[in-house]
């Protein structure tokens, strides 16, 4: 068949191909003994497969039936995929194999690939991705944020001080590199400070691993503070988040997450529609996003409202956090509500910061670490996107591409736990191939922000938000032009009210703000140790934001009712057809009688050519399973197949 008008295709990968990392699950099935088995790396199988059932960590399910294969060639299928999808070892992925063979083989031009993407991200002005490898782009971060108290510190180059952090980051200018030397030893894993943002009225966003010396925490703890206070123009208070505390943990996410996933794929949707809502909501997914949505906004309060620097502080400093600096950052800053202001800062708190990709998306399917949270952020950030449509540059198809190409083990930059692990495993594998490296720290690996080794320029354009307003773009009325505001109709929906057919016993008037679902909801007793003022502050806050036009160029907050926080469909449910139709009926009868439809009608075309139209006219008078005779059917879809069909006739 012909490929549709708006049909996007990957260059890397067929329309059913399946990367081997994308491999979550493998199971082998006979059916004449009614057995089936789980298949691990180097195991055996004792009984001739009739089927072969492979469960992806992209919500997706690839069967293969082996009824015309030979019992042994099956089995060999079988266990070479169980084998190659679960290697032993980092370096045996195909992405180190791929960068070895382009090394040697200088024809192919590794070193033309631009590692930052260059203009592949479809950026209007070619701007291209800061990867913050260097220190000249976290000194550009700094003069782009106004962090004139802020210094890049090269303190770790080459590694020396703490190997899961990045060589260059920023610091306060007060505190010398001897000092942070001295202090480092106290951080868990040497993960000092990391500072992320500035906002332009002084306050800084910083990310901090606790302190395990008991001894030495309070001291350090405090030269810290006082280090980030004078970096503050109106010398502020720092306020400090313990993530710990008040967010989901890695496991508490990981699980909602298997059962999300057990919901969306491992049961058939005709038979849990009833149920459905109760139990994705037992899930715990939608209400994990709802927290860090909350947490974030609230403390974009702090920051914005307070004018106080916020401090977030993880156990490790590299999982929670980087979620919730980069939500806040989304919030805040527009730049980062742009493609490459976005991939950007993926890049600064994610990919430099550490978030061990390798151990949390489980590339060797052997690690017990495994937690989604790049996909719970890509999820927050899609809520954002649904109700602040023209405040981003990039669609929701963008952030399902993205969290696709994490499965991808061709990139270097969803691959490793830290920059070191990526230029120690490929030094080593260097070596042990003989390539030269010269100059370059490890092997220089594909990015994925150079979209144009997976897509055509003009497949990129649907990475693009048609409803984005650009900084720079007017709004045409009357004949004059003004700056873009949303008009009062447009924020009905908002905290401010809720429409009345909401209001039929589910939610009442009255707790529906700020009582129930509100951005201040269920504040932990100790959160942020504030008397009664302040909570009313935040609170008042809050109200006055959602009673204003929202500045698209400005900070925007999320809505957090229970309807306003959706399950992402066209991510989780790509492969369910019938849970894309939405108020379809009974789907199941519907999606086959269309395929019914489908076939009877290219046996017409068919029976055109051979100008048998009188046996035709026989069959269409047969009803189908539903009563509606097939010629009624078919004549009611001639327009929709004229439209859809339109495109690959002409």
């Amino acid at each position: 068949m012909p490929l549709q008008k708006f049909h996007y295709k990957n260059l890397l990968l067929g329309e059913h191909d399946v990367p081997l990392t994308c491999i979550e699950q493998i199971v082998t099935v006979n059916d004449t003994k009614r057995k089936q088995k789980v298949l691990g790396p180097n195991q055996k199988l004792k009984f001739n497969p009739t089927e072969l059932i492979i469960y992806c960590k992209d919500f997706r399910i690839v069967r293969f039936r082996f009824d015309e294969a030979g019992p042994e060639s099956a089995k060999k299928v079988c266990l070479a995929i169980a084998h190659y999808s679960q290697p032993t070892d980092l370096q045996l992925l195909f992405a180190f194999e791929y960068v070895g063979e382009m090394y040697h083989n200088p024809a192919k031009k590794v070193n033309t690939i631009d590692p930052r993407g260059g203009g592949s991200s479809s950026n209007a002005s070619g701007q291209q991705t800061p990867l913050f490898e260097t220190y000249s782009d976290w000194d550009r971060e700094i003069k782009r944020t106004g962090a004139s108290e802020w210094r890049v510190c090269s303190v770790n180059e080459g590694y020396m001080i703490s190997t899961c952090l990045p060589e260059y980051f920023v610091v306060p200018s007060s505190l010398a590199d001897q000092d942070l030397k001295l202090y480092s030893y106290s951080f868990i894993g040497r993960r000092m400070p990391l500072w992320s943002w500035n906002h332009p009225n002084g306050s800084a966003l910083v990310r901090m691993a606790n302190i395990k010396d008991v001894l030495q925490q309070r001291r350090i703890d405090q030269r810290i503070c006082n280090a980030i206070t004078r970096s503050h123009p109106q010398r502020s208070d720092v306020y400090k988040s313990d993530l710990d505390k008040y967010l989901p943990s890695i496991q508490e996410i990981q699980a909602a997450h298997i059962k999300l996933k057990q919901l969306c794929v491992n049961e058939p949707f005709e038979e849990t529609e009833e149920k459905w809502l109760s139990s994705l909501e037992n899930t715990h997914w939608l209400e994990y996003i709802r927290s860090f949505l909350k947490h974030s906004a609230e403390l974009v309060y702090m920051m914005e409202c307070k004018h106080v620097s916020v401090v977030l502080q993880e156990e490790e400093g590299r999982d929670l956090s980087c979620l919730s600096a980069s939500l806040i950052q989304v919030m805040l800053d527009p730049y980062f509500r742009t493609i490459v202001g976005f991939q950007s800062l993926i890049q600064k708190e994610w990919v430099m910061a550490g978030y061990q990709f390798l151990d949390r998306c489980n590339h060797l399917k052997r690690s017990d670490k495994e937690s989604p949270l790049f996909l719970m952020f890509l999820d927050c950030v899609w809520q954002l996107l649904e109700q602040y449509p023209a405040a981003f540059e990039f669609s929701e198809m963008y952030l399902t591409i993205l969290y696709d190409s994490a499965r991808i083990s061709l990139f270097g930059t969803f691959l490793f736990n830290c920059p070191h692990q990526r230029v120690k495993e490929s030094t080593e594998f260097a070596i042990s191939k003989n390539i030269q490296l010269g100059d370059e720290k490890g092997l220089r690996f594909p990015c994925v922000w150079d979209w144009s080794l997976q897509f055509t320029s003009r497949d990129r354009l649907l990475f693009h938000n048609p409803l984005y307003i650009g900084k720079s773009a007017p709004c045409v009325q009357n004949g004059a032009v003004k700056s873009f505001k949303r008009s009062k109709k447009n924020y009905s929906s908002t905290l401010r009210g809720v429409p009345p057919a909401l209001k039929n016993g589910i939610i009442s008037e009255q707790e529906f703000f700020p009582r129930r679902n509100s951005l201040i909801l269920k504040l932990k007793p100790d959160f942020l140790q504030q008397t009664e003022s302040q909570s009313n502050s935040m609170e008042q806050y809050f109200r006055d934001w959602f009673a204003k036009p929202v500045d698209l160029h400005g900070v925007i907050l999320p809505h957090l009712s229970g309807t306003q926080i959706k399950l992402w469909k066209l991510c989780y449910f790509r492969w369910v057809p019938e849970a894309q139709i939405n108020h379809g009926g009974f789907i199941t009868a519907f999606h086959k009688v269309s395929l019914l439809a489908d076939e009877v009608d290219m046996l017409n075309r068919n029976l055109r050519q051979y100008k048998s139209n009188s046996s035709l006219q026989g069959n269409l008078c047969r009803r189908s399973i539903l009563g509606t005779p097939l010629s009624k059917f078919l004549s009611g879809a001639k327009i929709w197949l004229s439209t859809e069909t339109l495109a690959n006739e002409d």
